[in-house]
């Protein structure tokens, strides 16, 4: 899968986790569109995506075995790496370490690894 339907499939399940997690009416920065999407956000998920195949690939698809919690932390740490790379003092929520994120937000990652993982079977 080429990095733009990647960081496509990255943002769907993002959507997707947002809507199925997030309890009440989530920041309409959380559900834009992928033609809406901030251009450095489309890039930071496309680099996302990219780590994650690449890790699965290298792990033979034994991924698989990992917790949710490992998969999400996985997605959660390669995505405070791209909020560095694009701004120079992102906001602390932004780079937030995993055990203080919101849980919607914990379960959200763990299916985008997921959905990742199932796009290379």
């Amino acid at each position: 899968m080429p990095q733009t339907e990647g960081a496509r499939l990255f943002r769907v399940t993002w959507i997707a986790g947002v809507r199925q997690h997030f309890q009440g009416e989530p920041k309409v920065g959380y559900v834009t569109p992928w033609d809406d999407t901030p251009q450095w956000e489309r890039e930071a998920a496309g680099s996302v995506y990219e780590q994650v195949r690449h890790f699965v690939e290298i792990s033979h698809g034994t991924t698989s075995r990992l917790s949710r919690e490992q998969k999400s932390r996985f997605v959660a740490t390669c995505w405070t790496a791209q909020m560095f790379k694009h701004f120079g003092d992102p906001k602390p929520g932004y780079v937030a370490d995993w055990p203080d994120l919101p849980s919607w937000q914990q379960e959200t990652d763990a299916d985008i690894f997921e959905a990742i993982e199932k796009s290379l079977s």
